[in-house]
């Protein structure tokens, strides 16, 4: 399914989990794997002006050095590389600038990143719980691709995704979200949970039988709403109630063993642009299996020539997120 995948790090000499990661990944579908190392500009008029990946003392990049972090990145990768199509690229730049065009040179079909900087007290940056880091959003909100974000390696069999989870609140990027998880499962011959969490405020505001009668509306909408992208799947919906949908996402994968977790980004309006949102963040942040960011109808041309990016705009489609109802939407 992923045949050119795109693994970004910062890192020279110690190995990185988005990179073992995508590289377990590469092996397990035959893919090409490309690892690319940006080294982050310190001057926004001097691309060129990087700080020594060692010394941290500033200087000015040149082939030689380029070539250098190029061998110690072969060194450092060279047992998980090992078998595998590759090539290793360093340039200079602002990490998300260069992972974006370097996606569009070598046409990758996956993004692999890590959900903030593993350098970030180094770099004298701030890491924000919950917060999945500048570099990653920004990709996110520019991307049609699937964005991959690795919190740690993950191991040979996860990387089987034999057990799959999409989380969805009935958005567009979620639609585009299940449209995808189904085709990941059909390849995969996965298990495919689809959650949806049901928002739940104190009793007696919302009472029990309001409830039972929102899970049964929610089990209608699931199946209104998705039947025709998961025929043929092995599926299985999950509706659980909830206050803080990452906890609830991150409760649901951990009990039922989850190799992957695939999420859309929340929607944008026609004027305004995609953004990963405070629950994509936060499973990002903290999930102990990679999660898989869909952001854009785009992606689904990818895998499918057949569908269009007009095949997910259906005037009327209800693609509202209701809550606290007890009644039928």
């Amino acid at each position: 399914m992923f045949n050119r995948i795109l693994a970004a790090t910062d890192m020279v000499t110690t190995g990185d989990a988005p990179v073992i990661s995508a590289a377990r990944m590469a092996k397990q579908q035959g893919a090409r794997l490309y690892l690319l190392h940006v080294m982050e500009s310190t001057s926004t008029e001097n691309r060129r002006l990087v700080r020594h990946f060692e010394t941290g003392s500033e200087l000015t990049a040149d082939a030689n050095y380029e070539n250098r972090i190029r061998r110690e990145l072969e060194k450092t990768y060279q047992d998980d590389l090992s078998g595998i199509a590759h090539e290793v690229g360093v340039t200079a730049g602002f990490p998300w600038e260069e992972i974006l065009r370097w996606s569009k040179t070598v046409d990758a079909d996956l993004i692999v990143l890590g959900p903030h900087s593993t350098r970030a007290e180094e770099k004298g940056v701030v890491r924000i719980a919950g917060r999945v880091g500048s570099t990653v959003e920004n990709v996110i909100t520019r991307e049609t691709l699937p964005v991959s974000v690795v919190n740690r390696a993950a191991d040979k069999h996860q990387m089987l995704f034999q057990r799959v989870l999409v989380a969805v609140d009935f958005s567009r990027s979620c639609e585009c979200a299940v449209r995808f998880a189904a085709k990941l499962s059909a390849h995969y011959h996965s298990r495919l949970f689809v959650f949806h969490m049901i928002p739940v405020p104190p009793f007696p505001k919302y009472t029990r039988s309001d409830y039972a009668a929102d899970t049964a509306n929610t089990t209608k909408r699931l199946e209104s709403s998705y039947a025709a992208y998961l025929d043929g799947t092995d599926h299985k919906s999950l509706i659980r109630p909830g206050a803080l949908p990452h906890q609830e996402i991150l409760n649901c994968a951990g009990e039922n063993n989850i190799d992957l977790i695939i999420m859309g980004s929340h929607t944008k309006e026609k004027s305004g642009k995609w953004y990963p949102g405070s629950v994509v963040e936060r499973v990002g942040y903290r999930a102990d299996c990679p999660i898989m960011v869909v952001t854009d109808p785009g992606v689904l041309a990818h895998w499918d020539s057949a569908i269009t990016v007009e095949d997910e705009d259906e005037a009327g489609k209800d693609r509202l997120i209701h809550v606290f109802t007890g009644t039928q939407p």
